[in-house]
């Protein structure tokens, strides 16, 4: 369990770079509507010239994400990385990839899903990215989760989240949110940050029952999920059973899996693929009541 750094809070006329280090952008309306959201409250949003590029499913070869990360990161102007989607592909370009610490000053990482491995990476580095929604998907977003993420990022305190609380009593400890699939792909990699005392905090979308079953299960014989010490569950979009087959519910998969953990458990918490996906601090000290339901931010520190 890590304290991390938190960047200094945004305002109107800073410079925000927008980057694709994952997967080719396809949703061009959503996206264009997301940057003029982000401008509209006064940002400065820079889109590089190559955000149409693709390489098969990838926005680009890996170097070339990689530069256009570091590009963004090692600019001394740009205040935060706003990514357009998630996808695949961050990981392909953690390789060999070190962030520079040194001769910049921290600056806000925000996307979700598969940025997954970008936030947890920079999370090791000490550094707090924000889980939240990327440019394809914030136009989609209610009010109120457009204005927590601005809220977060410009300063300002955030309400605690309400879910479904499975009892087990109330703990304290450094979120770690992310994406399902993309986080159990990161067990066994140096980019699995250290999870003794965290509260993870897990989504995911389109996968069936049996597959939420056989992540959560690597996740048991890995023996990571003997050293957190809660989790919170957001949404599980279209994760139904496929038609006419056999099959637990997805309920049934996740209380199955965790139930016996012997740790405080909230679900049903309003984060995640579709709307709405509210910020989360990576590495932020919350509190998860499992008794009441509740997720709440306790520093900012």
């Amino acid at each position: 369990m890590k304290s991390t750094i938190l960047p200094e809070p945004l305002k109107p006329g800073d410079l925000l770079r927008v980057i694709t280090p994952s997967g080719a952008l396809r949703e061009f309306k959503a996206f264009k509507q997301s940057v003029e959201i982000w401008r509209s409250r006064g940002y400065r949003v820079e889109v590089a010239n190559d955000i149409q590029h693709n390489w098969g499913y990838l926005a680009d070869k890996d170097e070339n994400r990689r530069h256009q990360l570091a590009q963004a990161w090692e600019d001394p102007d740009c205040r935060g990385i706003l990514c357009a989607r998630g996808g695949f592909g961050s990981t392909r370009i953690l390789e060999n990839w070190t962030w520079e610490t040194n001769s910049s000053t921290p600056k806000w990482l925000i996307g979700f899903s598969d940025i997954t491995a970008l936030l947890w990476s920079l999370y090791n580095a000490g550094i707090s990215g924000v889980h939240a929604p990327v440019l394809t998907t914030l136009a989609d977003e209610p009010d109120w989760s457009v204005e927590r993420l601005f809220n977060w990022v410009e300063g300002r305190p955030l309400p605690p989240l309400k879910g479904c609380g499975w009892g087990g009593g109330v703990v304290t400890g450094f979120l770690l949110p992310g994406n399902l699939t993309v986080a159990t792909h990161l067990l066994a990699t140096p980019l699995l940050p250290n999870l003794d005392g965290v509260i993870l905090a897990l989504e995911d979308v389109t996968e069936a029952p049996y597959r939420i079953d056989r992540m959560l299960t690597q996740w048991r014989l890995s023996g990571a999920l003997a050293k957190i010490k809660g989790i919170a569950l957001g949404s599980f979009t279209r994760c139904e059973p496929p038609a006419n087959i056999p099959s637990f519910s997805l309920e049934e998969v996740l209380r199955d899996r965790l139930a016996d953990l012997s740790i405080p458990i909230v679900s049903d918490l309003p984060f995640g693929h579709d709307s709405p996906n509210a910020a989360l601090p990576v590495g932020g000290l919350v509190t998860l009541d499992a008794d009441q339901g509740i997720l709440t931010l306790m520093s900012k520190e």
